[in-house]
């Protein structure tokens, strides 16, 4: 009798091993990204004083919080292709908005590709690359990204009113808080969709990318959202430019410029300052939304215990600091990002509510989550950070580089420490040195003297530069891949 109880024991164990206990080498996790555009580490669990994101922050419990991740340009193509390729944009030499990636590099493997050809379903929802026809083929689901939209009927005839006149390019104002559903936008539709999908592949293994549009110009998003917040209290960002910096280092921010209500030349006001801070920060607040509605929607289906959930962005923002505004620049406000990574809950060794502040980049996720999944990826200019997932403080790279370009005839390329931020100005041709700047970030994301040519920290100069140059030798030009933007 005893002998027959063991038996039965040992063999239900087998059982649950075999049918949903296995291994974690066993586990080949589903994946869902939120793709957000424009946004800068403006989190609460990031430390920010203003931002309300309830969401989010419960997501950073569930993973590890990146405290140190990089984009590889501040700008939303290159820093997508980059992502989705693990090649960096001076590998593929693709530095505009205006350059599919496509139309110069067809054989070139991507994430998409490389997920469906192992059987994946791939869902693209609203902005992911920058370009639509970017590897359509390789979405088994595709969603063709939105165009932004406006509610109020003033905002409606206004935009009627300008097509009539022939305005080019039609742009409305640069914020909207319509007291609509949050599907009243596109980051609310883009949310429907997801959960949609979700359930139409629930029982398969997915890869889906959520671009969230949000809080990219306009900062439109639902009146309740904007109630959060009391644009008083929001502080006005100094409009001190560095000390020494580089005449060509900040952009003249004409993303902003070219809406309808911002005026073409000169400094914002306070006023106008306090309104557009506010309108990014409630649509900061209407994107958690919208990641707390599909996060639900994962749980309800049971899904989340074997899916690994990643949240980043794009690249950073200046709302008003240096007087500047949008991205398009070195500094390292706009070349940090926030990144959350959230393993499958079946993962026994799982990391929750942990911060790293290892040197990781956006170009790593490729190759991370090919390991993740057990494929064979193709060849990155990145590297798996799944081992610092599972161990958040492991000691990790020294460096982490990012490019922008002024036109095709000056590079800038800059290296961070995770302390000191080195950049060098170069003509993208020869590589001679045009300008150089040392920023100290130790303890904040703004800085306001160069420090390059100083006594006192020429050693920390030196030694930045050794590490800038292992990414960018002078004996090697800048690829120029990029198609002449259409008159």
């Amino acid at each position: 009798m005893k002998r027959n109880i063991l038996f039965f024991v040992v063999l239900l164990c087998s059982f649950f091993t075999a049918s949903g206990q296995q291994s974690d080498s066993d586990i080949q996790p589903n994946v869902l990204v939120f793709y957000i555009d424009d946004l800068r580490a403006e989190l609460g669990c990031y430390g920010s004083k203003t931002a309300k994101t309830p969401n989010i922050d419960k997501l950073a419990t569930e993973g590890v919080l990146f405290n140190k991740a990089y984009v590889q340009q501040a700008i939303c193509a290159p820093s997508r292709m980059s992502t989705l390729t693990g090649l960096r944009p001076e590998t593929l030499g693709i530095y505009s908005i205006f350059t599919p990636l496509r139309s110069v590099h067809k054989d070139v493997v991507s994430m998409p590709q490389l997920f469906k050809e192992n059987g994946y379903k791939t869902v693209s929802i609203g902005k992911v690359y920058h370009h639509s026809t970017d590897d359509k083929a390789y979405w088994t689901t595709y969603f063709e990204k939105e165009k932004n939209t406006y509610n109020k009927p003033e905002n409606k005839a206004l935009l009627k009113r300008l097509a009539d006149e022939g305005v080019k390019p039609l742009k409305g104002p640069a914020y909207e808080d319509a007291d609509v559903e949050d599907e009243g936008y596109k980051d609310g539709r883009a949310a429907k969709y997801a959960i949609k999908t979700l359930h139409e592949v629930k029982n398969d293994k997915f890869m889906i990318f959520i671009g969230l549009s949000k809080p990219h110009l306009p900062f439109n998003a639902p009146k309740k959202y904007w109630d959060l917040y009391d644009r008083n209290s929001f502080e006005v960002p100094s409009r001190k430019k560095p000390e020494g910096m580089y005449s060509l280092a900040l952009s003249k921010w004409g993303e902003l410029k070219g809406y309808y209500n911002i005026p073409k030349e000169g400094d914002l006001n306070d006023d106008l300052t306090r309104t557009l801070i506010h309108g990014y920060h409630a649509s900061v607040s209407y994107v958690d939304a919208q990641v707390g509605k599909v996060m639900k929607a994962l749980e309800d289906l049971d899904l989340r215990k074997n899916t690994v959930v990643i949240f980043m962005s794009d690249h950073g923002y200046k709302i008003g600091e240096y007087g500047a505004w949008c991205k398009h620049s070195n500094v390292e406000i706009d070349v940090r990002v926030p990144l959350i990574i959230s393993r499958e809950t079946v993962y026994k060794n799982r990391v929750s509510g942990q911060t790293s502040d290892a040197l990781v980049e956006n170009v790593d996720l490729f190759p991370t989550l090919v390991e993740l999944c057990q494929l064979e990826g193709p060849a990155s200019d990145g590297k798996s950070i799944l081992s610092v997932i599972d161990n958040p403080h492991k000691k990790w790279d020294d460096v982490a580089t990012s490019v922008y370009g002024r036109g095709t005839k000056i590079m800038g390329c800059t290296a961070t420490d995770g302390q000191w931020r080195y950049t060098e100005w170069r003509n993208s041709n020869t590589n001679e040195v045009l300008g150089v700047e040392l920023y100290e970030h130790k303890n904040s994301l703004l800085s306001f003297v160069n420090l390059s040519g100083k006594s006192q920290y020429s050693e920390t100069e030196i030694r930045m530069k050794g590490l800038l140059e292992e990414q960018f030798p002078r004996d090697k030009p800048f690829p120029q891949n990029d198609i002449p933007r259409k008159k």
